[in-house]
């Protein structure tokens, strides 16, 4: 700890050093009978109409009074702010001035008095982007951390809420909050992640992706940690007894321990009929199915094991592919690749110029390649449908995950055909059953086979017929509501 200068003049001073006389550091001094008063603040983080409307009126004020032997209790006692703390810490000034805070230092004092004057800098709750919803709250978070924090307890009014902060960055100080209900979820969760973020030895942390990888011991393409902007989805975790780490300056939050299947789940599963949320999600199964290994299929039954395949389709296949001078792999990874770019110039580029690039990609130059011979009709099909299969999941990091292990499955299909296929599908499966995040396996509710939990899982129940939270997660309460409880 740096003990503060007593001199108010030395303190300035040392700031001004500490900030290199930076041009949004603002320092006042105003003598009250004599003594000499510093108010020192950012403008580019604090707002100046409170600090003039709260504080320099609070301390003008005090010029018209009378002489008060101790002017330093004074004014900590009748500041107008709703948050007033004190410091004699001067290596905190620079937290706190950042931090949009005006600290006060009087002379013949070696404790600061700190007040919360932080500017509106972030954008107001609006809806989600990366996420959009046809039913359900429209709200999402932004990158204010009280508002995240805010949009959390309004919708969970329990005390057994529980939030616990962590700063994490040695520059940033980051403000990390690790949100969860204190008597369901499990201890030993809570206290692992907060170990392991207390633990991160690191400049700087500017988005709740940057400790992604810290919380993960196994490594895989996968995601085992959920990234969302959307609230409910956020409160809905929480209830069922899973973690939720909400990060300063970043409207995602994290959700964890996950298991495969949450990736095949909505927020606005809870707010439709089950017939139809049990319907969409084997949708998503199919579809993962599809995206995955269609075209390893195809490669497949075009290279090494044309037998498996009826006649008439195979001559069929033939005959598009006459005139074609590429092999069969050469053309699926061509057309994947040019996928990739379109869906990632897609992604970044602004929303009047993805339409454009779409039609490009899509119309003109997939019909240009069939019409000069350089790839077969029926490879730009399997392409579409992979694509088009692919597109039903939201999460990105998800995506990045199918990918790769599609480029897997085409590679093992190119150089050993449907035995090299059925391999690799093997060892997905292996992978994926080897993952455990924070002791729950990844696989789970399948893997180990927990009936209870199939309620929820790829059918999902009415909801009254649900009494149980997942009984994979471990937690101190496994009962979430009242009635019969099925097991």
């Amino acid at each position: 700890m740096e003990k503060i200068n007593k001199k108010v003049s030395s303190v300035i001073k040392q700031i001004k050093k500490l900030y290199g006389n930076s041009g949004d550091l603002n320092t006042r001094v105003i003598k009250i009978h004599g003594v000499d008063v510093g108010v020192l603040f950012m403008e580019s983080s604090s707002g100046p109409g409170d600090i003039s409307d709260r504080i320099i009126k609070s301390i003008d004020f005090l010029t018209d009074g009378d002489i008060y032997e101790n002017l330093y209790e004074h004014l900590k006692n009748n500041i107008f702010n709703s948050q007033v703390l004190t410091t004699k810490d001067f290596s905190r000034f620079a937290y706190y001035l950042s931090s949009g805070f005006t600290i006060i230092v009087v002379d013949g004092h070696d404790e600061a008095i700190v007040m919360e004057t932080r500017a509106e800098l972030d954008r107001g709750v609006t809806e989600s982007t990366s996420e959009p919803i046809l039913r359900g709250p429209k709200d999402s978070f932004t990158e204010s951390h009280s508002k995240n924090l805010g949009l959390v307890r309004k919708r969970i009014k329990d005390p057994n809420l529980w939030f616990d902060e962590v700063k994490v960055g040695k520059r940033t100080e980051t403000r990390v909050t690790i949100a969860y209900l204190n008597d369901v979820t499990d201890k030993n969760t809570v206290s692992e992640i907060k170990r392991i973020l207390e633990a991160i030895d690191v400049d700087g942390i500017l988005d709740s992706g940057n400790i992604k990888e810290y919380l993960l011991k196994q490594k895989s393409t996968f995601p085992q940690i959920l990234s969302t902007e959307r609230p409910d989805l956020v409160c809905q975790s929480i209830l069922n007894g899973k973690v939720a780490i909400i990060v300063e300056n970043t409207p995602f939050v994290l959700i964890l321990p996950n298991v495969f299947i949450d990736f095949m789940h909505t927020s606005e599963d809870q707010y439709q009929k089950p017939v139809n949320i049990s319907f969409t999600r084997a949708l998503k199964v199919f579809a993962l199915i599809v995206t995955l290994f269609t075209p390893a299929i195809y490669i497949a039954i075009t290279t090494f094991d044309q037998t498996a395949v009826p006649d008439k389709l195979l001559i069929s296949l033939a005959v598009q592919r006459s005139g074609v001078p590429f092999p069969t792999f050469f053309e699926i990874i061509l057309l994947m690749i040019i996928f990739e770019i379109l869906r990632e110039g897609d992604v970044r580029s602004p929303s009047n110029m993805g339409t454009s690039m779409s039609i490009v990609g899509a119309l003109v130059l997939g019909q240009a390649a069939v019409d000069a011979g350089i790839v077969s009709p029926i490879a730009v099909i399997v392409i579409a449908i992979t694509s088009i299969c692919s597109l039903i999941f939201n999460d990105i990091d998800f995506m990045n995950g199918i990918r790769a292990w599609r480029f897997i499955f085409i590679l093992s299909a190119t150089f050993f055909g449907l035995i090299g296929l059925v391999a690799s599908g093997l060892i997905w499966l292996l992978k994926l059953s080897s993952l455990e995040s924070f002791g729950v396996p990844f696989t789970a509710p399948f893997s180990p086979l927990i009936k209870a939990s199939q309620k929820d899982a790829i059918v999902r129940f009415p909801l009254p017929k649900i009494f149980r939270r997942p009984g994979y997660l471990n937690n101190n309460d496994i009962i979430k509501q009242g009635g019969k409880d099925e097991k």
